[in-house]
Formats: structure tokens, C-alpha cells, sequence
């Protein structure tokens, strides 16, 4: 696909990723993906921003902890929006939180985090200078993200107020979309309709922008979060260069409707999926 340069409001568009030794975890990507990085933080200022690049293009990026946010390492995801301060408004009166207001980062743009009802984490981003990931569904980039949520009905009813998400179940389980998102993908990139309805993609799916998975009573501990996934040629080679890296493998590799993908921990901790498109997978059952 063409580098991307923006997005529609409603769309994921950025991932950081926020680490107490944010060189560490850059020199972890960096040999995981082949991320360039690239600090962008001027000089004298507090704290590290490392943007991954692929081939001259911003993929996703590894900082600092925020100030007085607890010492653990994390993934983050962005949703673009049109204004940060209506969002957070809109948060608040669809009984979400505001984590912290809005707020600029130099030119790059006006970000906001936010939390939904039941206390899943995410951040919105008000573009600027920064349009958001230009890189997205290559190896070593951004291909999902996706909402684990223990109240699905109360989730509809959330970001359907605040982003105006619907949802579809093409039977490999419930995924967000939001309307027009595909008419938006056909004019980046005229064809890619017809391409996913010749690879038996079902009606709405070129709508879907994120995933839903429901925890269940077998994992009582896990608290309602959003993940990120990357796009990588081979699951299981990846799999094993995390753990050669310090990383863990928390599950899998293990084969997936369309996809071959594995559940890895960073060696600080924060915690991702790595997922390898397998057309031949696509009629496989759900997990």
C-alpha cells in the first residue's frame, strides 16, 4: 500500500509504546523489526521519543514513561480526530474518564488519554505537523489494534457515541467499523474493494478498524486494555527472535482465522501481537 498521509476521523492512526529504559527497548525493536530510529525530542528536553521508521517512514515509536505515570512498560494506541477537546467532552458524557486533558506537543499535534467505562486506555490525536503512522501493513508495522472488553454492549454504546463506531461479525468475531472508512481506503488506493472481495473478505470488512475480543472467566485477572499488532512475514520466526532478544513469548505461534500470529512480552514488559497473513487460514473457526 501507499505511505500513508493522514487519516479520517475514527481511525486508529499511531502506536507508542512508553518504557522505563526507552533505549533499551528501542535497540529491542530496532533488531526485532528493523525500525530506524530516529529521536526526535530536542535537545535538553526531559525524557526520550524514538520514532521507528521503514523505509523513511514513520511506523510506530518507543518513549518515556509519562511524568508520574507508574514505572511499567506499555503499548498505546491513537485514534484520530478532528478536535481532542470535543473528544475528551464526549468521553466524559458517554461515562468514560479523562486520564489527562488535552494537551499540545510542540508542533506535531494535540493529543489527549482517555479511559472507557470499564477502564481501557487510549489516547486521541488531534494531527498537526504529525499525520499519524505512514507506514501501516508491512512487516514490522502497525496491521490492528484491537478492544478486550468484558462489556461488549456497554463498549457499543461508548465508542459508538464518542467515534460513531458500528460493529460486524463476518464470523471470526466481533471487529469496530466505522462508516465510509472504506470509501476512504478506495481512494488511497482504487482496487483494494475489489482486491478483498476476490481474497472472500465478507461484505463491511473493508469498514473494520480495530478488533474486539471478549475476556472471558478464564482470564479473571487481564482488566479491559486495547493491543497493538504487527504485521510480520513469518509468526514464528519472529516469535523466536523476541525470545533471543529477552523477550517472551506468552502465546502461541498458533494459526488464527487468516493469520498465523504469536503473543509476545517486550523485556520490560509491555506486550504485543505479531501476525502473519495466511490466506489459507481465513476459513479457520475462532478462537
Amino acid at each position: 500500500m501507499p505511505e500513508r498521509d493522514g487519516y479520517i476521523p475514527g481511525v486508529p492512526c499511531w502506536t507508542d509504546t512508553s518504557q522505563p529504559d526507552p533505549a533499551a527497548a528501542a535497540e529491542f525493536y530496532s533488531a526485532l523489526f528493523g525500525w530506524e530510529m530516529v529521536d526526535v525530542m530536542p535537545g535538553g528536553t526531559e525524557g526520550a521519543y524514538l520514532v521507528g521508521r521503514i523505509g523513511g517512514g514513520d511506523a510506530s515509536a518507543v518513549g518515556s514513561v509519562p511524568e508520574g505515570a507508574p514505572p511499567m512498560a506499555m503499548w498505546n494506541t491513537y485514534i484520530w480526530v478532528d478536535s481532542a477537546d470535543e473528544t475528551a467532552a464526549r468521553v466524559r458524557d458517554a461515562g468514560g474518564s479523562v486520564i489527562t486533558e488535552p494537551f499540545d506537543i510542540m508542533d506535531a499535534g494535540r493529543m489527549a488519554v482517555l479511559a472507557d467505562p470499564e477502564g481501557a486506555v487510549f489516547c486521541v490525536w488531534q494531527a498537526n505537523q504529525h499525520k499519524g503512522a505512514g507506514v501501516v501493513n508491512e512487516h514490522g508495522s502497525v496491521v490492528f489494534n484491537g478492544l478486550h472488553t468484558r462489556d461488549l454492549e456497554g463498549a457499543k454504546a461508548f465508542y459508538g457515541a464518542v467515534f460513531g463506531w458500528e460493529t460486524l461479525n463476518p464470523g471470526s468475531g466481533e471487529m469496530w467499523t466505522r462508516p465510509g472508512y472504506g470509501d476512504h481506503l478506495e481512494e488511497l488506493t482504487p482496487g483494494v474493494r475489489e482486491q478483498m472481495s476476490q481474497m472472500g473478505a465478507p461484505d463491511g470488512f473493508i469498514d473494520v478498524v480495530a478488533a474486539i475480543q471478549p475476556l472471558g472467566e478464564d482470564r479473571p485477572d487481564t482488566p479491559p486494555h486495547w493491543d497493538v499488532t504487527f504485521a510480520v512475514d513469518d509468526a514464528d520466526a519472529t516469535a523466536a527472535r523476541a525470545e533471543e532478544l529477552g523477550g517472551r513469548v506468552l502465546a502461541g505461534p498458533f494459526d488464527a482465522p487468516w493469520v498465523r500470529m504469536a503473543v509476545i512480552a517486550d523485556p520490560q514488559g509491555a506486550t504485543f501481537n505479531a501476525s502473519q497473513f495466511v490466506l489459507e487460514n481465513k476459513d479457520l473457526p475462532a478462537a
